[in-house]
C-alpha cells in the first residue's frame, strides 16, 4: 500500500474531522469523550475537534483538499453547534470570539451570558489532556543524578488547570489549597497514585482585602445549602445552577441589584459572584442567641516555681500596655483567677476602693464565692483591673507555696465563664500534682537517646479532655502558655486546648533572668495574642461536590456532626486539614468545588460568615493525577496523619509509613506513567523534594529517634504540626539557609521603601557552609547566624559591631543599629522573614564554640547522623525499594 502524499495527509485528517464534528450533536456522550480523547493523536484531527462551536463549512474544506497548497480555510462561528460544556458553561478562553450559549427550551426566557463572567466559565474539560507536550511538572528528574533540587526562592504551589478567567479568582492557596490540584475521576486511580487527597485550610487568616457584604438575603443552594459563588451556573437572568449538588435554585430579587455597580439585572456581576473568598455579615437567622461579648479570663500560676521565672511581671505590664487594644466593644469583660494548693478569685466590682482576694482552699468541692464580681465590664472597671495588674507580682513575690491545682482552678474558671462563654487563658509552669487532674512524671531521661519506641504519647488522664468537652459545649476556648524547665507532661495538658479549640504556647527553659531572649519571644507572642482579632461562638463546615467526602479532620477544634467543627474561639493563626476520598466516581463532571463556611461572632458583637470556595479540574489519567501534585500540602497532610499514628499506634509505625509514603509514589510513577524505564530513581518534577521533606520529617523533633528528645518538646512539635497553617510548618519541617555576608541590592524586594535582599536558598548540608562566610537559618520559630571562624571582618564589624571572631558574644541575640549599608540590608532581610509570621523567633547568633551549634547542625537534613541516614543513603533505600 503507497504512502499518502505529505500535504493530503493532513487533509484528510481534517475533512474525517469535519465529519465527526458535523456527527457530535447525535452521538452518545461516551462516543464523543473517545472521539475527543485522539485529539493528541493529530493536531489537524484536533483542529476540527477542539472548539466544537467553530465549525469550517464543507465547501472550505473539499476546496482545500483540491488545492494541497492553499491555507487551511478560516473558521466559521456557528451559534447552535453541539455544546461541549455542560449547560450554562463556556469556556470562553477556548476562542477569542464571544461564544453564544445554546437556547434553553424549558428556559423562562432567553438569557445571553456574557463571555467574561467568571460564574459562567468551565473549568477545562474533564479528563482530557489537551496539552500537545508534556509540562514542566512531569518533567522526568533522576533523584541520585540531580543534587540542587532546591529553587532558589520561595516554592510556589502549582497552579490548577483551570482557565485563565476562573485562575485569577480562585481561592488563595495561603487560604485554602489541595494535595492534589488535578482531582482523579475515580477512588481506584486515586488508589492507583498512591498519594493523599486532602485539603488545608487557613480559614481565619488576616487578609489585607477582604470584601464585606451586608444582605438581608444570603444566597444559598435550597437543597445543600452551598453560598452562591464565582463556579455556579447562571442558566438565565432568574436561576443559577449549585456547583456542588447541581440543584436548580431561584435568583432572588434582591440578589438583582449589584451595589457595587449600582445596576440592575446583572446577578453574575454581584461580589458573591466575583469573589472566591467574601464576608457576610449575617441577619437575625444565624444567631442561636444574642451574640455573646468578649469575655477575657486569665487564669495564673502562682506557685513558688511561677515566682521564680518571673513571667507574672512580663504577663501583668503586657495587659497594663495592652488593655484598652483587647478586641471587643463596651460589653467586653474581663476576669482572675490565680492559684497555688488553693484558687483566688478577685472581687472587681465597681465602686471598691481595691480588688479583693477571695480564696477557696477547699479544691475538691470548687464554688464560685461571688460569682457577679468575678468577671467584670472592662470599660466600667478599668481602673481596678489595672491596680490589680500592678499589684499581682508582688502579691506572691515571697510565696514558699510549691504545689499547682491546676485541675481546680480550670473548674473554676469554667462555673465562671459558662454562662456567658469566652476565652481562658492558662499560664502554667510545673506538673500539677493537687486534686482533680493531678499528674506524675512519665519521662525516663536515660531512654530518651536510645529508644525506638517514644512512650506516653498519649494522655495519662482523660480529664483535660473531658473538661475541654464541656467547655467547648459552653463556648469557651483555652489557650495554654507552659513556660518550664521540667517535665509537665504536655501530652495531657494539651487535651484542654485541643478539644476546645484553643492554643498551646510552650516557653522551654523560661527564666527571666537567665534567658533574656526567651522573655523577648515571651513579650512580643503575648502581644500579638492579647490584641489580634477574635472570633467567637464559632462553626466552620467543609462542602464538596457530590461524590466527594471528608473522613478526617485535623487541628484544634470538637467535631460536632459528621462535617461541622465546633470552635468557642477561632484566631487568625489556626491551621486545619481534612482528608478525603471519592465515594462515586466522577467520570461526567469536568471540576469539582470544594467550599469552607466560618460562621462566627466578631469583637464588636456582629454574627459574620467568611466563605471560601475552591475550584479545581477533574482528571482520567494518572499522569495528569502526579501533574497536579502539590509536594508541600502532601507533606503538610501526611505530617498531621503520622502525629494521629505516633499516638494511636507507635512512633515507628509513623516514620514507616512516611517513608512508605515517598516509596509507593513513586513506584506507582515509575510503573504506570513512566513509558521508557531508565535507571535512577525517577520521580516527576512536581514530586522531586518529596523524598527530601519526607527524610526532613523523619528528622524532625516530632519524630526522630536516636537522638536526646525531651518528651515535652517532642509533644509540642507535634501539636505544632496539627494546628499550624501550612506555610509555618514547611519552616519547622525544611528550614531556609541563606548566605548573608555577601548580601546585595539585586533582585531585591522593595518593600515600604526598603529594599529586602533576596538571597539564594542553600541546601541544608554542611557542605554548603564555609568558614569563610556567614548563613542565616530560618527554622521558623528560631533563626541562627552562624558565623564562620575566618569570616569576612568587614561583616564581623559592619553587621555585628564586633572587631574579630573571638569577639562575638556568646549569648548575642540582637543585631546592632549599625550606620552601614551592610548591617541595614541584614537587618532589613531579618526583619522580613520575622515579619511573615505571627509568632516571634528568637535570633541565635553562634560560633563553632557555641552550646547551640549542635541544634543548628541537627537542622543540616542532608547530612548524615549517627542515628538517620543522608539524603543520598535516604535516597539509596527508596530506590531499592521502588526497583523490588
Amino acid at each position: 500500500m503507497l504512502p499518502l502524499p505529505f500535504p493530503l495527509a493532513p487533509r484528510l485528517m481534517l475533512s474525517v474531522g469535519v465529519m465527526l464534528v458535523m456527527m457530535l450533536p447525535t452521538l452518545s456522550t461516551t462516543t464523543r469523550r473517545m472521539i475527543l480523547s485522539v485529539q493528541d493523536t493529530n493536531p489537524h484531527l484536533l483542529m476540527a475537534l477542539k472548539f466544537p462551536t467553530a465549525l469550517i463549512t464543507w465547501r472550505q474544506a473539499l476546496k482545500w483538499l483540491a488545492h494541497p497548497s492553499s491555507q487551511p480555510p478560516p473558521v466559521r462561528h456557528m451559534g447552535l453547534s453541539y455544546p461541549s460544556l455542560p449547560p450554562g458553561y463556556q469556556n470562553t478562553s477556548a476562542s477569542p470570539m464571544q461564544a453564544q450559549t445554546q437556547p434553553y427550551s424549558h428556559a423562562p426566557q432567553s438569557y445571553q451570558q456574557p463571555s467574561a463572567g467568571p460564574a459562567q466559565l468551565s473549568p477545562s474539560l474533564a479528563g482530557l489532556s489537551l496539552q500537545s507536550q508534556t509540562p514542566e511538572t512531569l518533567r522526568v528528574v533522576n533523584l541520585l543524578q540531580e543534587r540542587n533540587l532546591l529553587p532558589p526562592g520561595p516554592i510556589t504551589p502549582p497552579t490548577p488547570s483551570l482557565p485563565q478567567d476562573l485562575q485569577k479568582i480562585n481561592c488563595h492557596p495561603e487560604v485554602f489549597r489541595s494535595t492534589l490540584t488535578n482531582i482523579p475521576q475515580t477512588q481506584s486511580l486515586l488508589n492507583k497514585a498512591k498519594l493523599p487527597l486532602g485539603l488545608l485550610l487557613h480559614p481565619f487568616k488576616d487578609l489585607s482585602q477582604l470584601p464585606v457584604v451586608t444582605s438581608s438575603t444570603i444566597v444559598r443552594c435550597r437543597s445543600c445549602r452551598t453560598y452562591i459563588n464565582p463556579f455556579v451556573t447562571f442558566l438565565d437572568q432568574r436561576r443559577w445552577k449549585c456547583n456542588l449538588c447541581y440543584r436548580v435554585n431561584d435568583v432572588p430579587e434582591e440578589f438583582m441589584y449589584n451595589p457595587v455597580t449600582r445596576s440592575y439585572g446583572e446577578p453574575h456581576k454581584r461580589p458573591e459572584v466575583q469573589n472566591a473568598t467574601i464576608e457576610f455579615i449575617a441577619p437575625s437567622e444565624y444567631m442561636l442567641r444574642p451574640p455573646q461579648p468578649a469575655v477575657y479570663l486569665f487564669v495564673l500560676d502562682v506557685s513558688h516555681n511561677a515566682v521564680e521565672t518571673g513571667y507574672l511581671d512580663v504577663v501583668c505590664q503586657s495587659l497594663l500596655e495592652n488593655i484598652n487594644a483587647l478586641p471587643g466593644d463596651s460589653r467586653t469583660k474581663i476576669g482572675f483567677i490565680s492559684f497555688d494548693s488553693t484558687i483566688h478569685f478577685y472581687n472587681l466590682q465597681e465602686g471598691l476602693a481595691q480588688p479583693q482576694m477571695l480564696i477557696v482552699s477547699d479544691i475538691e468541692d470548687i464554688f464560685l464565692p461571688t460569682p457577679d464580681s468575678l468577671l467584670v465590664n472592662l470599660n466600667e472597671c478599668k481602673e481596678l483591673v489595672q491596680d490589680l495588674l500592678k499589684s499581682l507580682p508582688q502579691m506572691f513575690g515571697k510565696t514558699m507555696e510549691t504545689q499547682s491545682a491546676l485541675g481546680p482552678a480550670l473548674q473554676a474558671a469554667f462555673k465562671l465563664l459558662s454562662p456567658t462563654g469566652g476565652r481562658m487563658s492558662v499560664f502554667q509552669t510545673q506538673l500539677p500534682k493537687l486534686g482533680v487532674g493531678a499528674l506524675k512524671s512519665r519521662e525516663d531521661p536515660n531512654q530518651r537517646a536510645s529508644a525506638k519506641e517514644i512512650p506516653n504519647l498519649s494522655p495519662a488522664t482523660d480529664f483535660y479532655k473531658k473538661l475541654a468537652l464541656d467547655c467547648s459545649g459552653q463556648q469557651v476556648a483555652v489557650d495554654l502558655f507552659l513556660l518550664s524547665s521540667q517535665y509537665c507532661d504536655l501530652a495531657s495538658l494539651a487535651c484542654i486546648s485541643r478539644y476546645s479549640a484553643g492554643s498551646v504556647y510552650y516557653y522551654p527553659s523560661y527564666q527571666q533572668q537567665h534567658n533574656p531572649a526567651g522573655v523577648e519571644c515571651f513579650q512580643k507572642d503575648l502581644k500579638r495574642y492579647l490584641t489580634r482579632k477574635i472570633g467567637l461562638e464559632a462553626v466552620m463546615r467543609i462542602r464538596c461536590t457530590k461524590g466527594l467526602s471528608i473522613h478526617t479532620f485535623h487541628g484544634n477544634f470538637f467535631v460536632r456532626s459528621t462535617d461541622l467543627l465546633s470552635l468557642p474561639n477561632v484566631n487568625p493563626d489556626a491551621g486545619f486539614a481534612v482528608q478525603m476520598s471519592i465515594e462515586e466516581n466522577l467520570v461526567d463532571m469536568q471540576s469539582v468545588s470544594f467550599q469552607a463556611a466560618l460562621l462566627y461572632t466578631s469583637s464588636k458583637g456582629e454574627r459574620r460568615i467568611r466563605v471560601h470556595t475552591m475550584c479545581l479540574p477533574v482528571v482520567n489519567s494518572l499522569s495528569d493525577v502526579f501533574a497536579g501534585a502539590d509536594v508541600q500540602a502532601i507533606t503538610g497532610l501526611l505530617a498531621s496523619m503520622a502525629v494521629d499514628r505516633s499516638v494511636t499506634s507507635s512512633l515507628s509505625d509513623a516514620r514507616d509509613a512516611m517513608t512508605n509514603a515517598s516509596i509507593d509514589s513513586l513506584t506507582s510513577y515509575r510503573t504506570s506513567v513512566l513509558t521508557i524505564q531508565q535507571p535512577g530513581l525517577l520521580a516527576p518534577a512536581c514530586l522531586r523534594l518529596f523524598p527530601l521533606y519526607i527524610l526532613a520529617l523523619l528528622k524532625q523533633k516530632a519524630f526522630r529517634t536516636g537522638t536526646s528528645t525531651r518528651l515535652d518538646d517532642r509533644v509540642f512539635a507535634m501539636c505544632q504540626l496539627k494546628y499550624q497553617p501550612l506555610a509555618y510548618v514547611m519552616l519547622m519541617i525544611h528550614p531556609a539557609l541563606y548566605r548573608v555576608d555577601d548580601l546585595t541590592d539585586e533582585g531585591a524586594l522593595n518593600i515600604s521603601e526598603r529594599a529586602i535582599p533576596q538571597p539564594r536558598v542553600q541546601q541544608l548540608s554542611v557542605e554548603k557552609l564555609s568558614r569563610e562566610g556567614a548563613f542565616l537559618m530560618d527554622a521558623g520559630s528560631v533563626i541562627y547566624l552562624w558565623i564562620g571562624r575566618n569570616c569576612n571582618p568587614d561583616f564581623l564589624t559592619q553587621v555585628l559591631g564586633v572587631p574579630d571572631y573571638a569577639a562575638v558574644p556568646q549569648n548575642m541575640n540582637l543585631l546592632p543599629e549599625l550606620d552601614t549599608a551592610e548591617s541595614q540590608r541584614t537587618r532589613a532581610f531579618v526583619g522580613w522573614l520575622r515579619e511573615q509570621r505571627p509568632f516571634f523567633p528568637i535570633l541565635h547568633v553562634i560560633r563553632d564554640e557555641s552550646p547551640l551549634k549542635a541544634s543548628f547542625m541537627q537542622n543540616m537534613i542532608e547530612d548524615r547522623t549517627e542515628s538517620a541516614l543522608s539524603y543520598y543513603e535516604f535516597l539509596l533505600h527508596v530506590q531499592q525499594q521502588v526497583s523490588k
